[in-house]
């Protein structure tokens, strides 16, 4: 097999292409030339070497979105070793579990390389396109954190279909991400993206806290924005009163890792001038595989297959099913993990024949656009029919008082489950016993009476993961 290696393809062909002079990463008032990040990358493989890692080793990567995280990422896959990302803000317990499940060679917190001026090249180990070279963790809001283990090639599906095929990314783009890149979503938008397109990433290595991600954003003028609907939400309530953030460099919002509510899409549209392009992505399949597209967004819903991917909806017995049912969602495409690290059991009930089995309860509709309906495990039944979470939850945002909501069932007077509201508000003060009856009563005039929450309660703030997804096992 012809030999590709992914730091190759994502760092040096650049220069070689001639942009080496070109801005790749600005952080904290600095920027750093795609020649200057070669840099640091082939001094993070040299260090890497001289430590003992070897092709196929792991190594643990434990830094904040910067210059480093880049250079520790690169270096370790263009040795052939596989790079694992993973989060700063864990507890001592769980990194140990990581460096276990991991059986990592070594961990990677602080830059372990000094700086050489002109660094010496570093000769690219001699990796094929399938040859393991980076682990994403994922699902650790219901149990243990497991690996999805990518190859060298996976990250050119998610940068040729979504990143050129929907955004129509640029080399004169300029990236930031509230999500941080040791996250999927995260990794594309942060750094995978830009360095595929040749264009600048804003990275920011703080919390991503609603002040913060728009004094960036306002400070270094990206036009593509990527967020989570957790943190579009905050956008929100940060500029309520007054807005003197300048975002009008945007040409394009992104949200993923959760569905974005058509009020949410409406209110950054009158607010701050741009569309909002809501999709799915998993880690499993690395990035964003179904997605609205620009001037074509229908809020409320994810949108239609990126460019590369097939989905289909099946019944639980693997049966694919009509236009307008609701069903569970299989994807396949390119940039599928191989399997998941240490899990036999799990790849073999995920994934099969190439296809990723997601998790996620969707409908088609006869224009091809399509609607999430909750996660498999957070759909349940009322009075015999089915409820969608995310349905009575888009119903509520739309009140003018209400910030975010999440529904679950919870046993009724009588034992059996009801839908439940867990409500956060604009402004925490106005929560009363008179506006969650008014809330009632305002999802009942848009959906079937066993679909209305008979019980809201409120609270400050949503149980969240630290990519910002709703933990409704938390409030069941």
């Amino acid at each position: 097999m012809e030999p590709f290696n992914l730091a190759s393809h994502f760092v040096d062909r650049h220069i070689a292409e001639g942009r080496g002079s070109r801005t790749a990463v600005v952080y904290e008032g600095r920027r750093y030339s795609y020649a200057e990040i070669a840099a640091l990358v082939n001094q993070a493989g040299k260090a890497l070497r001289r430590a003992g890692v070897e092709r196929g080793d792991r190594v643990l990567i434990v830094l904040p979105d910067s210059p480093e995280f880049v250079a520790a990422y690169f270096g370790a896959i263009k040795i052939g070793a596989v790079a694992v990302p993973t989060s700063t803000a864990l507890r001592p317990a769980d990194y140990r579990f990581l460096e276990q499940e991991s059986q990592m060679k070594i961990v990677v917190s602080e830059p372990i390389w000094q700086a050489e001026s002109p660094a010496p090249p570093l000769d690219c180990a001699p990796t094929a396109a399938d040859d393991p070279a980076f682990w994403l963790w994922t699902s650790g809001s219901t149990g243990p954190l497991k690996a999805a283990v990518h190859t060298q090639a996976d990250w050119l599906a998610p940068c040729e279909g979504y990143a050129r095929g929907v955004l129509g990314i640029r080399p004169d783009d300029v990236t930031f991400s509230s999500a941080k890149l040791f996250h999927a979503y995260g990794l594309g938008n942060g750094l995978m993206f830009p360095f595929y397109a040749g264009a600048a990433t804003v990275l920011y290595p703080g919390k991503p806290q609603a002040n913060a991600i728009l004094a960036c954003a306002h400070e270094c003028r990206p036009t593509l924005f990527f967020a989570v609907p957790t943190h579009y939400a905050a956008i929100l309530r940060e500029t309520d009163t007054a807005n003197p953030y300048d975002l009008s460099g945007v040409r394009l919002g992104i949200s993923a890792a959760e569905p974005l509510p058509a009020e949410i899409v409406r209110r950054l549209r009158e607010r701050f001038g741009f569309d909002v392009l809501d999709g799915i992505g998993s880690t499993e399949v690395l990035h964003i595989y179904i997605s609205n597209r620009p001037g074509k967004v229908r809020p409320g819903s994810t949108g239609v297959p990126v460019p590369g991917y097939e989905v289909r909806i099946t019944d639980e017995s693997g049966r694919e099913l009509p236009v307008g049912e609701t069903g569970d969602l299989w994807v396949r495409g390119r940039s599928n993990a191989t399997h998941y690290w240490n899990r036999p059991q799990l790849t073999a009930e995920r994934m099969r024949d190439g296809w990723f089995f997601s998790g996620d309860k969707y409908r088609a509709d006869a224009d091809g656009y399509y609607w999430y309906a909750g996660r498999s495990d957070d759909m349940f039944r009322v009075s015999g029919e089915w409820v969608s979470p995310i349905e009575v939850e888009s119903a509520l945002i739309e009140h003018p008082t209400v910030l975010e909501a999440a529904v679950v069932a919870r046993p009724g007077v009588d034992g059996l489950p009801v839908a439940c509201a867990f409500v956060t508000l604009k402004r925490a003060e106005g929560a009363s016993e008179a506006l969650a009856g008014e809330l009632s009563g305002f999802v009942r005039e848009r959906l079937a009476g066993y679909k209305c929450p008979r019980r809201i309660e409120f609270l400050d703030e949503l149980p969240k993961t630290a990519t910002g997804k709703v933990q409704r096992y938390k409030l069941r």
